[in-house]
């Protein structure tokens, strides 16, 4: 298995095999946040709908035992990807039904469970496929191909679907309501195709995985094994303040996440900023993702020249001490995009550098043991739960305080952040020496 899968070079499915994964997370989770917004819900809903969609992705190491017992791990790529591309055209063709919604929103959550599939399959490809110098060799790859999905999301499709809607079907942008569907529906046409797309090439260049030396033979085996897994983890020493670190780390992050393009997109008279989404995807999918790409790339740096023990309290303030700017452009509303573009990069450059920190805490503390992935995929788990708790009270909660007041809380909210770095366990040794899983850049992970 292992020498037939270096006949194909992994340059050809690794880039697109977490793009597409990119792609589909993004979609799911913050793309349609934009588009329940464009339709004419209040903040409070599109928030809520479009964080609860991060739950799939978040329970995924409970379930990963089991896409281990049938068939290979190419196999439920393929059948994830078809099924994904084949799901976003029908959400599509749903949106010219009457009472749309009720069909969508089911639909959004099916495509959630067979995108966090479609992760655990693929990472699967890439761990068995490849040996640990290749997987170290591509990482860089697998990262920067990850992070195209949001480029292509938030940035690109986000763009296009105001570009259509404007000047295509020439509707007004600044009005929100169903006249955004003729829009949104070819933005989700354009993502099935991908999805399709890549699937048919995965099937001809994607290697089938090598199963793993301790793969279930059954679903007693697979719980028994998951079940030793959740038994060891909470075994470990400090465990309840790493668990602390994983779930709080982001938490301001969490509150900014889904209401900093609200804000954005908002009126004036509302106390937004009145930005177009051509505009907001600018913004956000280019200037903002290229300055968390450069800060993760630099906090990467420093970290490795320092150590993480020295520098985790400075990464925890590079996180959270930005989230500021969005107060200040919330008192001032600048009409300048220059301003308003300075003040995201500001925040999502310092996120980048701040960023990295959590997961190598993650990979160096918390994971080291005899289920090393499985207990890293738990603490990104973590992450996953805060993402998705803040972010379905975030817009309730911003509807009630008005913009400035809610930017006063998500400063508030960096508190538990810091106390839960100050506070956070260091057992094991630091050395690039020390057995380390490979990560996945994970739901938000390495972007927002």
């Amino acid at each position: 298995m292992r020498a037939a899968n270096r006949a194909v070079s992994p340059l050809l499915w690794v880039p697109s095999g977490y793009f597409t994964m990119a792609l589909c997370y993004v979609m799911l989770t913050s793309v349609t946040a934009i588009m329940f917004k464009n339709l004419g819900m209040g903040n409070g809903q599109a928030a809520q709908y479009s964080s609860m969609l991060i739950l799939a992705y978040t329970i995924k190491p409970l379930f990963a035992p089991f896409v281990e017992m049938y068939r290979t791990k190419k196999f439920f790529v393929l059948c994830a990807q078809a099924i994904i591309g084949l799901g976003f055209a029908g959400i599509a063709l749903a949106m010219a039904l009457p009472g749309y919604m009720v069909v969508l929103l089911p639909m959004f959550g099916l495509l959630s469970l067979v995108g966090a599939t479609q992760d655990i399959a693929c990472d699967g490809v890439y761990v068995t496929s490849l040996d640990q110098r290749s997987q170290s060799l591509y990482c860089g790859i697998q990262s920067l191909s990850w992070n195209i999905g949001p480029i292509v999301a938030s940035g690109g499709l986000v763009y296009l679907s105001g570009k259509l809607h404007t000047e295509w079907f020439h509707h007004d942008p600044g009005t929100p309501g169903p006249a955004w569907m003729d829009a949104w529906r070819i933005v989700f046409f354009i993502v099935a195709a991908i999805t399709i797309l890549m699937a048919v090439w995965h099937a001809r260049f994607m290697p089938d995985g090598a199963r793993a030396a301790n793969t279930p033979a059954s679903i007693g085996d697979a719980a028994g094994i998951l079940g030793d897994a959740l038994t060891t983890f909470f075994q470990k020493r400090g465990v309840w303040r790493m668990i602390a670190f994983a779930f709080l780390f982001r938490l301001s992050i969490g509150f900014l996440e889904k209401i900093g393009p609200f804000f954005m997109v908002d009126p004036p008279a509302s106390g937004g900023l009145g930005l177009s989404n051509e505009l907001l995807g600018i913004i956000y999918g280019t200037y903002g993702l290229a300055a968390v790409l450069l800060g993760s790339l630099l906090g990467g740096l420093f970290v490795a020249r320092r150590g993480l023990r020295a520098t985790l309290f400075l990464l925890c303030c590079a996180v959270n001490i930005p989230n500021v700017t969005f107060l200040i452009m919330s008192i001032y509303q600048p009409s300048s995009l220059l301003a308003i573009s300075i003040g995201v990069v500001v925040e999502k450059f310092f996120f980048g550098f701040g960023a990295v920190g959590f997961m190598i805490y993650l990979m160096q503390q918390l994971a080291p043991g005899k289920y090393a992935t499985t207990h890293y995929a738990f603490g990104t788990g973590l992450m996953g739960l805060c993402g998705l708790v803040t972010g379905v009270i975030s817009g309730h909660l911003q509807q009630r305080l008005g913009y400035v007041s809610y930017f006063v809380f998500v400063m508030v909210a960096t508190i538990p952040s810091f106390l839960a770095c100050w506070f956070a366990p260091f057992y094991q040794e630091e050395g690039p020496a020390q057995q380390q899983p490979a990560p996945t850049p994970l739901a938000g992970a390495a972007h927002e």
